[in-house]
C-alpha cells in the first residue's frame, strides 16, 4: 500500500491511521527523512507518532552518507521480503517520487559514467555551486528540469553526467520498464484544493520555525556542503546565516520553494494513472473504507 501526495497534504496522519487499521509497519520513502539530526526541517514523524506505529528508514543514515534511490530500492526490497513473512499489508509513504518509483517499478539500468566526466561535473559544482548544476540541467534536459527536485544536487549531477556521457538528454534514457515485484501494489494519492494546500504549507513552515528549525539548521551549518542538506529549508537558512537576506525573507523563500516543490510533486504523481486519489478533507474512516475496497477488489 503506497500513500503519496504533495508535501503538507496530510500523508503522515492518514498513513498512521491506515497502518493502525491493518496493524502493520510504515516504510518511509522520503529521501531526507532517512538522515539523522534534521527531523524538523524534513517533517519526520515525531517520537509519539513512531510509538504509535513502527517506522523504517527514519533517521537511519548519517548526514555524510551517500544514499540514493538505487540503494533505497535494494534496502527496501530486502526489508519487504522479511516483513511480508509476518504481515499481509505494509504501508509505504513519502513524497520522494523517485524513491517510490524505485520500489514500485524499479530503476532503469543506465550506462556507467566515465570517471573523468564525474570528476569534471563535481569540480564545476564545487566551483560554481548549485546554480551551475541547475542551469546545466535546464540546458541539457529541459524535460527533466520540469520534474526534478531542483535543490537536490545529486539528482541534478546525475542528469548532467549521463547527458554528457551519452550525448542524449537523461530523460530519454529512462525507459521506465516496470520490474515484476513479488507483491501486489495499491497506490493511493492524497489531495486537497491548491489554495488550501499552499496555506497549510505556509503555516507548517511557521510551525517549523517555532519548533526550532533555525537552531537545527545552525547545528548542521558546518556541513552545509553535504548533499543531504541541499534541500528546501536548510539552503535558505544557510543563506540567511551568511547575511544574504534577513530572517523574514528566508522564511518567505522556504514557503515559496516548498510550494514550488509541491507543484512538481503533483505533476509527477498525476502521470501515474494507477494512483487512486482521496480527498484529504474527508474523514479517515471514509478514506480507510475506500482503501479496504481497493484492496479487496485487487485481490479478486
Amino acid at each position: 500500500m503506497l500513500i503519496v501526495g504533495p508535501t503538507g497534504v496530510g500523508k503522515t496522519e492518514l498513513s498512521l491511521r491506515v497502518a493502525e487499521h491493518y496493524q502493520c509497519p510504515i516504510l518511509s520513502c522520503d529521501s531526507r527523512q532517512v538522515f539523522r539530526n534534521i527531523p524538523i526541517g524534513t517533517a519526520a514523524p515525531t517520537e509519539e507518532e513512531q510509538k504509535r506505529v513502527k517506522h523504517y528508514f527514519i533517521g537511519t543514515r548519517e548526514l555524510e552518507d551517500d544514499y540514493n534511490a538505487g540503494q533505497y530500492e535494494r534496502d527496501a526490497m530486502e526489508l519487504l521480503e522479511q516483513l511480508f513473512q509476518t504481515h499481509e499489508t505494509i504501508v509505504m509513504t513519502g513524497g520522494s517520487m523517485l524513491y517510490a518509483d524505485a520500489v514500485c517499478n524499479g530503476l532503469d539500468d543506465l550506462p556507467s559514467v566515465p570517471s573523468h566526466i564525474r570528476a569534471s561535473v563535481r569540480t564545476e559544482y564545487e566551483r560554481k555551486g548549485l546554480e551551475w548544476l541547475q542551469s546545466e540541467v535546464q540546458r541539457l534536459d529541459p524535460n527533466y528540469w520540469e520534474e526534478v527536485d531542483r535543490n537536490n544536487p545529486a539528482r541534478l549531477a546525475h542528469c548532467v553526467e549521463l547527458s554528457l556521457t551519452t550525448g542524449k538528454p537523461y530523460s530519454s534514457l529512462r525507459t521506465k520498464t516496470v520490474k515484476e515485484r513479488p507483491f501486489r501494489i495499491i497506490k493511493v494519492g492524497l489531495e486537497r484544493p491548491r489554495e488550501e494546500l499552499y496555506a497549510r504549507i505556509d503555516e507548517r513552515v511557521e510551525q517549523m520555525i517555532a519548533s526550532g528549525l533555525i537552531e537545527e539548521a545552525k547545528a548542521v551549518y558546518g556541513k552545509r556542503h553535504l548533499t543531504s542538506l541541499q534541500t528546501v529549508g536548510y539552503k535558505e537558512l544557510f543563506d540567511y546565516f551568511d547575511g544574504k537576506y534577513d530572517l523574514s525573507r528566508a522564511i518567505e523563500l522556504i514557503q515559496q520553494n516548498t510550494r514550488h516543490y509541491a507543484k512538481r510533486q503533483l505533476t509527477w504523481f498525476r502521470r501515474d494513472k494507477a494512483i487512486h486519489w482521496l480527498n484529504a478533507n474527508d474523514d479517515y474512516e471514509k478514506n480507510i473504507s475506500i482503501i479496504d475496497d481497493l484492496l479487496r477488489a485487487d485481490s479478486l
